[in-house]
């Protein structure tokens, strides 16, 4: 009864894990640049003392889809889409360089063009800072260039350049805060053949239909896995009636 008991019970629990993989992606379906995170189970033995004779289901995320969003033009200026491959070098909260498909972008209130999650963005030299400006434009290669306050109209300073990196997906993994680095700890090199899209976004690429099947069967799978344990529960208490003295 223990072993049939054991594999409902773990199967409930990560299903429970699984439901929460599908409800973050279709929370972020409408995030731009999002990556949906894909799902699998899978069987593993339990390692003791002894012949492994337990068995549970675990769920993971072997890897995140990295299809390419479609590419929605806003006209703003400061929207930017990368291309195909394509990641704009962002600093992370902890100060590590990063790596997104997020590209609302906005100057803050310090003067740095940061994403539509306050994240800094990187260009030659570090997080991109941007004097006072009447107008902003960045170019098809990242190049930031301003009207200086109170500037002639035909006068135009460059003042960085966005770092866009296209490293292989394979040498990326996506972390808890949901951005992407490089698998070894290292920074990725700049790309100087990738181009962005001016007055565009990349959207999600999580299919809503999918994660929605997903869901009701996921759902499904847990009612079965109860149905189980309470199975495994009316088992023993059968057998239990049995050897009981009358």
């Amino acid at each position: 009864m223990d072993r049939m008991l054991y594999v409902a019970m773990s199967g409930a629990k990560e299903t429970l894990i699984a439901q929460g993989n599908a409800s973050n992606n279709l929370a972020n379906a409408n995030t731009t640049g999002f990556l949906a995170d894909l799902n699998q189970f899978r069987s593993m033995p339990v390692f003791g003392s002894g012949h492994p004779t337990r068995v549970y289901a675990m769920d993971e995320r072997p890897a995140t889809d990295f299809d390419h969003g479609s590419i929605q033009y806003t006209g703003r200026d400061l929207d930017v889409a990368v291309k195909d491959g394509g990641w704009v070098a962002v600093q992370a909260r902890d100060g590590s360089e990063a790596y997104s498909r997020r590209g609302d972008l906005r100057v803050d209130d310090n003067g740095l063009l940061v994403t539509g999650n306050d994240l800094p963005v990187m260009g030659n030299g570090g997080p991109i800072a941007i004097p006072p400006f009447e107008k902003i434009d960045i170019g098809v290669d990242g190049t930031v260039s301003i009207r200086p306050l109170g500037a002639a109209a035909n006068e135009i300073a460059v003042i960085d350049r966005i770092k866009v990196v296209a490293p292989q997906f394979d040498q990326m993994e996506k972390g808890l805060d949901g951005l992407f680095r490089m698998k070894d700890g290292g920074e990725a090199e700049a790309d100087p053949a990738q181009r962005l899209v001016s007055g565009a976004l990349i959207t999600s690429n999580v299919n809503v239909v999918n994660e929605m099947v997903d869901m009701i069967e996921l759902s499904r799978r847990f009612e079965l896995q109860v149905k189980m344990m309470k199975q495994a529960e009316d088992n023993a208490g059968a057998a239990a009636s049995i050897v009981r003295p009358v």
